[in-house]
């Protein structure tokens, strides 16, 4: 039962019909934060458009200035020189047809699989494996390339990927609970930015329907779309 009776406190501060500043938002987010472990500030965006159409599809990368709090762990495809610059530059992961059958055997311990173009004729034979768990490399998303130590610095210090789902939806971490206010307000902006400018050809009318915040155990707050340019 404290459980539910947290959960309706945090409830009972929140106006589940009012549109929070994005500031008073991500502050209601944290004092609801009230989980035995730092929890995870979720994004939530409503989009108008629909992802089975190809000049519909929202998908891209954005660095968070602050960070995302979260230990990422990092698979690189490579052989010869670019496998050892993969190691040096901190890849936790680093194989070529060894780690294709690796996963295959149904071992995946990483977050994020980045390949030297080279490798895709290997990396190509699991996309079955780590199409649907959204971690196929992809130029697009700079996770195919040489610079291999870029693409895992990048990976560590705070990307994340987003992807619109079929009814229009993205969800994204942005940082942890344990943030202070000033920093998740700097990566909720950005992840914003990236979102609009992410805006694809096809998409008609409104673009950013609706968009709230939470925490992983705390209730969603509505953002006030006004603070939001190009939205």
């Amino acid at each position: 039962m404290a459980q539910l009776t947290k959960r309706q406190k945090a409830l009972a501060g929140i106006d589940r019909e009012k549109f929070y500043g994005v500031d008073e938002a991500l502050s209601l987010v944290k004092q609801n934060a009230t989980a035995k472990f730092d929890e995870t500030v979720e994004v939530a965006l409503n989009l108008g458009v629909d992802p089975r159409h190809a000049d519909q599809m929202v998908r891209g990368v954005v660095n968070l200035p602050k960070g995302t709090g979260k230990a990422v762990r990092v698979a690189v495809f490579a052989k010869g020189a670019k496998a050892d610059e993969a190691k040096a530059a901190g890849a936790d992961v680093v194989g070529a047809e060894d780690l294709m059958e690796t996963i295959q055997g149904g071992t995946i311990d990483f977050d994020r699989v980045i390949a030297t173009p080279d490798m895709m004729g290997v990396v190509g034979r699991l996309g079955k494996v780590l199409g649907p768990k959204g971690l196929m490399p992809n130029p697009k998303l700079g996770t195919v390339t040489m610079d291999v130590t870029k693409a895992v610095t990048d990976a560590k210090s705070g990307q994340v990927e987003f992807r619109v789902e079929k009814a229009g939806i993205i969800h994204a971490g942005i940082g942890k609970a344990s943030f202070d206010e000033a920093d998740l307000q700097e990566n909720f902006r950005a992840f914003m930015d990236a979102i609009v400018k992410a805006k694809p050809s096809g998409a008609k009318g409104k673009f950013v329907k609706k968009v709230s915040v939470s925490s992983s155990m705390g209730p969603g707050v509505k953002v006030d779309l006004e603070e939001i340019v190009g939205a």
